[in-house]
C-alpha cells in the first residue's frame, strides 16, 4: 500500500532488526525470529514510535502545540509520546489511570513514570476512567490534539501497515508460518494484519479473546477509512488469551519464566506486561518445526516499575 500521501515524521530507526535466535529456537524446537522494535532509538524504543510518526505529523500539520494522551500508570505509549514531544518541541500532558491494582514506590514513581517526567511531560494520575476523561477535557484547548490509548487511531495503525511492508522486505521470500505479537489497544496487530497476509497470533494482554478481537477489528476499520479501502476481513488473525492471567499488568509465573528464557538464551529483555505475556503464549503454544516471527514491541523500562518482583524473579 502506498503510504507516501500521509504526513509522516521520522522518529524511529528503520528498519528495526530482524534477529535470528538460534539458542532460543533450539530450546523451543522451532525457528524463532525476533523483530526488534524495542531497539529503535528515541525514548528507549518501542512499537508506539511507528504510530506516533503518523499521528504527530498530523497534529503538527493541524497547528497543535500540545498533545494529550492516556494510559495506565506504567504506559509505554505515554513514555514515547513524551519523548517524541520533547524532540518536536510540543507540550505533553499524560492522563494516567490506576487500572492495575499495584502500588508502591517502584510502580508509582519508577520505570516509565520517571521517564515521563524526565522527558518533560506533565503527569496527571487519576483513579477512574471518568476522572481521566474529565481531566483530559479540562486540559484541552484550541491548539491541543488528543490521542487515544495506545495511539491506536486510524492514522496510528498505519505505522504497522508500514512495519508489515518492512518485514516482508526483510524476509525476502523466506517462508514463515505465523507472526506472534502482544495485543492491548489493537492497533499494532491491526496494522500488521492489513499490511501482510500472514497468519497472526495476537496474544491478549488485557481482556479476553473476544474483547481483544473487537479492539483489533475496530482499529483495522479506522485504518481502512484512512486508506480508503474496504474494511478488512481478519480471517488470518487468531487471538490467544491463554497468558492473560488475572488481567492487565499482572504477570504470571509463566511470564517471568519467559522473561528468563529470552534473556538467558539470547540476551533479549522482555517486559512483564506485553512482550512477556506474548512470549509466554509462544512458549506454551509453539508447534514443532514451525518458523515464527515474534514482534518485540518494547516496554522494557516497565520492568523497573515491577522492581520488587523483578529482583526476585531475575535471580531464579
Amino acid at each position: 500500500m502506498d503510504l507516501s500521501t500521509f504526513p509522516r515524521i521520522p522518529l524511529g530507526t528503520w528498519p528495526s532488526p530482524l534477529d535470528d535466535c538460534p539458542r532460543l529456537s533450539a530450546t523451543l524446537g522451532a525457528t524463532v525470529l525476533v523483530k526488534r522494535d524495542d531497539v529503535n532509538g528515541l525514548g528507549l524504543g518501542g512499537n508506539k514510535l511507528r504510530k506516533l510518526e503518523f499521528t504527530l505529523a498530523a497534529a503538527l500539520a493541524a497547528g497543535a502545540d500540545t498533545i494529550i494522551t492516556f494510559g495506565g500508570v506504567q504506559t509505554n505509549h505515554g513514555r514515547l509520546t513524551a519523548a517524541a514531544c520533547a524532540r518536536l518541541g510540543l507540550r505533553c500532558e499524560l492522563v494516567l489511570t490506576r487500572d492495575v491494582p499495584l502500588t508502591g514506590f517502584a510502580y508509582d514513581r519508577s520505570g516509565n513514570v520517571a521517564l515521563d517526567r524526565l522527558f518533560g511531560a506533565r503527569v496527571h494520575v487519576c483513579d477512574t476512567d471518568e476522572e481521566a476523561a474529565y481531566t483530559a477535557g479540562a486540559l484541552a484547548t484550541a491548539s491541543s490534539v488528543t490521542l487515544p490509548v495506545g495511539g491506536s487511531s486510524g492514522l496510528g495503525v498505519l505505522g504497522y501497515v508500514a512495519a508489515a511492508q518492512e518485514l516482508r522486505e526483510q524476509l525476502d521470500g523466506r517462508r514463515i508460518d505465523r507472526i506472534v505479537c502482544g495485543s492491548g489497544s489493537g492497533g499494532t496487530v491491526a496494522g500488521l494484519a492489513i499490511g501482510a497476509d500472514i497468519p497472526i497470533t495476537a496474544v491478549s494482554v488485557s481482556r479476553d479473546a473476544e474483547g481483544t478481537l473487537g479492539k483489533i477489528e475496530a482499529a483495522a476499520g479506522l485504518a481502512a477509512e484512512e486508506l480508503g479501502i474496504d474494511e478488512p476481513k481478519l480471517h488470518h488473525v487468531d487471538v490467544d488469551d491463554s497468558a492473560l492471567g488475572d488481567g492487565y499488568g499482572l504477570p504470571t509465573d509463566e511470564v517471568w519464566s519467559a522473561l528468563r528464557l529470552f534473556a538467558r538464551t539470547e540476551g533479549i529483555v522482555l517486559d512483564p506486561v506485553y512482550t512477556g505475556k506474548a512470549a509466554a503464549a509462544l512458549v506454551t503454544g509453539v508447534r514443532p518445526g514451525e518458523t515464527v516471527v515474534f514482534v518485540h514491541t518494547g516496554g522494557v523500562p516497565a520492568v523497573y516499575g515491577y522492581a520488587p518482583d523483578f529482583v526476585v524473579e531475575a535471580g531464579r
